[in-house]
């Protein structure tokens, strides 16, 4: 099948998110996990590429997603997505706008935009101002997050010195006029040398309306809901049947009913869900200085005596101020680190005791557990809560269901959701 768009992720939560969204679609759609060591083979219509590059310095991120770009264009790709979280995590001297210029250049292209909006998780544009929910981005949780803190609301103000081109925006009101209003604006921004074009949307529609007017664009960025509408467009912008053919795969069933739930986010939202799940199944909370001192034994120990039928819950998620004393202590990247490298160990040790489902929340937790899971390449099921979906992989010769949750992501139930959500067949 002919590839429609190669996809580039920042972490494996949002290549995950993507993924899901676009295979609402019914559309192939194949994640892979790094840059394929081998040529490509096969590809589907749309190839997911995740990266772990989003707290990456500059330069080794940029590198990354060069690479990944050129594995997508020996695929067949012509038409390019830059994946990175609906709540803009970049500081100003972060990884989004580097390396969306970085891409502009080796596709050779003058112009793109940026829309993080996600209506339906509560992310919306307005007047390039970002919100979760109802607050400004810097007023909301996201303001301490541990690695990058979200002190500004207003998108061209955290992307402007990251990138040397100019910076514009479309607002809700050009939106609101349709896609001829935001072509011709576009079209304005572009004679006035603007490359890097910020959009406002609030909801679903307004999403739609920018993706078509859009879509002919080489290279888009976002977060993955302005990536949704973007298979029916392409579909219905060809003329060949290959190009239109939907998979209707059955999503494939664990063969136990063993799961582990790994929670390396400290997000608001995933201190209620960890709160939640811990009400009902064992549980045991990592405090990484310990951890620093005397390695993960421990907490091996604890798992090896748990009966994993009744998915016991490992986490390191804590309170922001709790956090911040963890890292005065140790530092933020290795606090960090010693909690993803723990964690990704407890899922190998899950693995092997036959633990066919397991539930990660935090995108560098992902990152380090699908890494130590040696787990290549990834088959994207249903979702369980918007952004979400289930993924199947082999590891080590068992077959393992994947979920993959970006800290915001799903509802307070979301652990017991997912495990519901996937029963032994």
């Amino acid at each position: 099948m002919p590839i429609m768009m190669g996809c580039i992720a920042d972490d494996f939560t949002g290549a995950t998110d993507l993924a899901g969204l676009l295979a609402r679609s019914g559309m192939p759609v194949s994640l892979r996990i790094g840059v394929p060591d081998a040529a490509p083979n096969n590809p589907a219509a749309f190839e997911v590429i995740a990266l772990k590059c989003r707290t990456l310095p500059v330069d080794e991120a940029v590198v990354q997603t060069r690479n990944a770009l050129a594995w997508l264009k020996t695929a067949g790709a012509t038409r390019f997505f830059w994946k990175y979280c609906s709540t803009f995590d970049s500081t100003p001297q972060g990884n989004i706008g580097p390396v969306a210029e970085a891409l502009m250049t080796d596709i050779g292209t003058q112009q793109t935009i940026y829309c993080p909006a996600f209506p339906e998780n509560g992310r919306s544009i307005f007047m390039g101002n970002l919100f979760v929910g109802e607050q400004p981005l810097a007023e909301s949780a996201m303001k301490d997050h541990p690695l990058t803190p979200m002190r500004d609301s207003n998108l061209m103000r955290l992307l402007a010195p990251q990138v040397s081109g100019k910076v514009g925006l479309i607002n809700r009101l050009t939106v609101a006029q349709g896609t001829e209003a935001i072509d011709a604006r576009l079209a304005v921004l572009q004679q006035d040398n603007v490359s890097h074009v910020v959009v406002d949307a609030v909801a679903d529609a307004d999403l739609f309306v920018i993706a078509e007017a859009c879509q002919h664009m080489p290279l888009l960025t976002g977060g993955s809901a302005i990536a949704m509408p973007l298979p029916d467009l392409y579909a219905s912008a060809t003329t060949s049947p290959a190009q239109t053919q939907t998979q209707t795969h059955t999503q494939p069933r664990p063969a136990t009913d063993k799961a582990i739930v790994l929670s390396g986010s400290s997000s608001a939202m995933t201190r209620q869900q960890v709160a939640h799940h811990a009400d009902a199944h064992p549980n045991l909370r990592l405090d990484p200085i310990k951890l620093a001192q005397a390695g993960p034994d421990a907490a091996i120990e604890w798992l090896t005596q748990q009966d994993l039928s009744q998915a016991p819950m490992v986490f390191a998620t804590a309170e922001p101020e709790q956090i911040a004393a963890v890292q005065q202590t140790l530092g933020r990247e290795k606090a960090g680190e010693i909690v993803e490298q723990a964690l990704a160990r407890l899922a190998v040790v899950a693995r092997d005791r036959g633990a066919s489902r397991i539930v990660v929340a935090g995108g560098e937790t992902s990152g380090a557990v699908t890494q130590a899971l040696g787990v290549t390449r990834l088959d994207v099921g249903r979702e369980i809560a918007p952004g979400v979906p289930w993924t199947f992989a082999h590891s080590n010769g068992h077959a393992i269901a994947l979920a993959l949750k970006s800290g915001n992501f799903g509802g307070p139930a979301f652990f017991d959701d997912a495990l519901q959500a996937l029963t032994p067949a």
